[in-house]
């Protein structure tokens, strides 16, 4: 009977899908948890997080398996993505009205996010390959890992560095923006996208559709002028 239990288990978790259900249903917990509670510290993507982590630890699987298994998942990012451009054509008109604040807000605020964060990490001893991973922090992981590894930087490390600004402005960014007197959806949006790039946009669309338009705008527009002026920055320092 124990070897039977034992084989079953074994074949539940080398399924080729299993990395991809425990993915879902974690996610379903942390949401649920979240919508229940609305703690902060309970946020979806840091639980979803921590239930997956600790699962793969119980069974033993190594990353590159679980990467394996959810591999699926993939498939829905491109689709996930684009669809980010129906709020975005929704709120034409509204972002047209705004588009020079828009503008400068991004160039201002993009660089402030860059700086400080080489600052902070500088005043705390940290040596260049961690500076260099720190930089591209408020971009896509996959940006992230690009633009590091061009200038220097840790493509892996950048990648927890992407993680955690997300998930921390996520959870702390819309209660920090309200208690400094921010309650434009638009500025809210931009600060979600700006800072906390995909998973902060993902926060800002549950606040509203201008803002998750705002948001998808100024997290796009950051990835991008992070991709090309980042490297070419730190070209003409060197």
């Amino acid at each position: 009977m124990s070897l039977d239990w034992y084989g079953a288990w074994q074949a539940v978790i080398g399924h080729p899908l299993f990395g991809f259900g425990i993915t879902l249903g974690a996610y379903q917990v942390g949401l649920a948890l979240y919508e229940k509670t609305r703690w902060f510290f309970l946020h979806p993507v840091l639980v979803s997080m921590s239930i997956v982590i600790a699962i793969l630890t119980l069974c033993g699987l190594s990353f590159a398996e679980y990467k394996l298994s959810a591999e699926v998942l993939t498939l829905f990012l491109g689709p996930a993505t684009v669809a980010l451009a129906v709020p975005l054509y929704l709120n034409l008109r509204r972002i047209r009205q705004l588009f020079w604040p828009t503008v400068l807000t991004l160039a201002i605020a993009g660089l402030l996010a860059t700086l400080l964060g080489l600052a902070l990490a500088s005043w705390f001893g940290a040596e260049r390959p961690i500076l260099m991973s720190i930089a591209p922090k408020s971009v896509t992981s996959p940006i992230a890992m690009l633009v590091a590894d061009q200038i220097g930087g840790i493509a892996a490390l950048a990648a927890v560095f992407v993680m955690i600004t997300g998930v921390l402005g996520a959870i702390v960014g819309p209660a920090l923006l309200r208690l400094c007197g921010v309650r434009h959806h638009a500025a809210l949006g931009m600060a979600l996208g700006i800072t906390a790039h995909a998973v902060g946009t993902a926060r800002a669309m549950q606040e509203s559709e201008e803002c998750g338009a705002f948001a998808a705008l100024s997290m796009s527009l950051m990835g991008m002028f992070t991709a090309v002026l980042l490297p070419l920055a730190f070209i003409l320092l060197a």
